[in-house]
């Protein structure tokens, strides 16, 4: 079984260490290693597209995470009043929306999105007061923080919840018997008890959301994220600027993961 396990191992993290490896490459071939250096992180910071790219996939993911983290929060507090078939219902809806594939929501969320388009914009052009300077809507950032956020709403309404199970209720109960209101209860005893899942769970919202390629794909219209960036790229084949922007994104991703899992780790009851 050790044997097996370290083959899978090896078979995950062998191909990401090359790139990373690579990305330190002196040479223009991104396969053959003729030195080290870094010049192409420099190139690829320096690149209008890529830092514009990096700016949107930012944007998105900071927002989109605010939102999943605001309503995933009420949701899982809100569900943990439910009993029954009913929480069953939405315990099983939760679910499914972390199970079902990417490309699966990115095609529906793009359905649901030009339907709702094109039953919007011949309203608000009937509404408005001058037809010709009517908005029209379409597929682009709120779109794409749109989808990002319902997508990861999920993730955090398991967080959360995970971390309410957890959670001391006898001091809760002694918050309302000492005369605390419901909201101060909250606001003093339940918040800060959460937090720690609320702030892991943002951050896991965030790096979906910045790493996001399959939904992003569909439902970005004009608007280019990183991971489009880079795949738009490497069709045209792949130099070590490309390992050096997947590097990066890397150890974005790694480092919010990190801290997620440690301040989950951190605020874990103790047996």
């Amino acid at each position: 079984m050790r044997i097996y396990a370290l083959l899978v191992y090896l078979f995950l993290y062998v191909p990401i260490g090359i790139i990373v490896l690579f990305s330190f490459n002196s040479g223009k071939a991104a396969s053959q290693l003729q030195g080290f250096s870094v010049q192409w992180y420099g190139k690829a910071l320096s690149n209008t597209f890529v830092v514009e790219a990096f700016q949107t996939s930012l944007t998105v993911a900071f927002i989109s995470a605010l939102l999943a983290t605001l309503f995933g929060t009420m949701a899982a507090l809100a569900l943990q009043s439910l009993t029954g078939k009913l929480r069953t219902l939405f315990d099983a809806l939760i679910y499914i929306a972390v199970m079902v594939p990417g490309i699966v929501i990115g095609i529906a969320t793009l359905i649901a999105l030009v339907t709702l388009f094109e039953w919007l914009n011949p309203l608000l052009k009937a509404i408005w007061p001058m037809a010709e300077a009517a908005p029209q809507l379409s597929l682009g950032i709120g779109s794409l923080i749109a989808a990002h956020g319902l997508f990861s709403m999920a993730l955090v309404i398991i967080i959360v919840r995970a971390r309410m199970a957890g959670m001391d209720r006898s001091l809760i109960e002694a918050s309302a018997d000492l005369g605390a209101t419901p909201f101060g209860t909250f606001r003093q005893v339940t918040l800060p008890q959460l937090f720690p899942g609320i702030l892991a769970g943002f951050l896991l919202a965030f790096t979906f959301s910045f790493d996001d390629f399959i939904i992003a794909f569909f439902v970005s219209g004009s608007q280019t994220t990183l991971p489009i960036y880079v795949f738009s790229s490497i069709r045209r084949g792949v130099t070590p600027e490309i390992n050096a922007i997947g590097s990066m994104v890397l150890a974005i991703s790694l480092i919010l993961l990190i801290t997620a899992q440690s301040i989950l780790r951190r605020s874990a009851p103790k047996s």
